[in-house]
């Protein structure tokens, strides 16, 4: 998945001669976080998060009485020259950018202009889409071993209860390096008859631990 697909194109943005006072008003009227500060030709210049405002207006009320914060240019306290994206960076990519810079947004930019901001908020909520989470369903975690067909033996299981598949994740087994461990989204809300099956057939299944089931 692309960063083109899930990038907001709705935006509000601001000048580098607005204030602060424009900032903390657009913020509150469109209900934002984040706003990119931009050029007259729409080319991103610095960023303006909740946050930065936040750090900046109680810091400046020890400044003289009659200094104004409010009425400060962006440009003095916006973050310049941020990290930015591209519509066809791959989302996982823009994920690992948020996270190894500890930061909340991305300016997207194509063609040396703004087009759209991805948030943390906007990754978190793709891939809460992408596990199926957001639906009705079961979650299966199970333990197999690192070998080719193994997923086939598994999704065999559920063809035969007729049961949707939603998501497959795959992770490292702590325990043992030569397991992997599968957590498994089901389209059904009753896995109790999938789980006895699979535990037919030796798998093991971490989670749940159903009462009444062997384990």
């Amino acid at each position: 998945m692309i960063v083109e697909e899930i990038m907001q194109t709705d935006l509000y943005t601001l000048a580098p001669t607005d204030t602060v006072g424009d900032a903390v008003r657009l913020m509150s009227e469109k209900k934002v976080r984040h706003l990119p500060v931009v050029n007259e030709n729409f080319e991103i210049l610095g960023i303006v998060t909740g946050h930065d405002l936040k750090n900046v207006l109680p810091a400046f009320q020890h400044e003289k009485q009659n200094s104004s914060i409010y009425d400060a240019p962006l440009e003095q306290i916006m973050v310049k020259d941020p990290i930015i994206g591209h519509p066809l960076d791959f989302v996982e990519e823009v994920a690992v950018t948020l996270y190894e810079n500890r930061i909340s947004c991305l300016p997207i930019v194509s063609k040396g202009k703004l087009a759209g901001i991805v948030t943390t908020t906007d990754v978190l909520y793709r891939y809460i889409e992408l596990t199926g989470a957001n639906r009705p369903s079961s979650k299966l975690d199970i333990r197999v071993t690192n070998k080719p067909g193994i997923l086939y033996d598994i999704t065999r299981i559920f063809r035969q209860h007729k049961v949707n598949v939603l998501s497959i994740l795959v992770y490292p087994d702590s325990e043992n390096e030569n397991s992997r461990i599968l957590s498994i989204r089901l389209q059904v809300m009753n896995p109790l008859a999938i789980i006895e099956d699979l535990r037919k057939e030796k798998f093991d299944v971490l989670w749940p631990n159903l009462p009444g089931i062997e384990l």
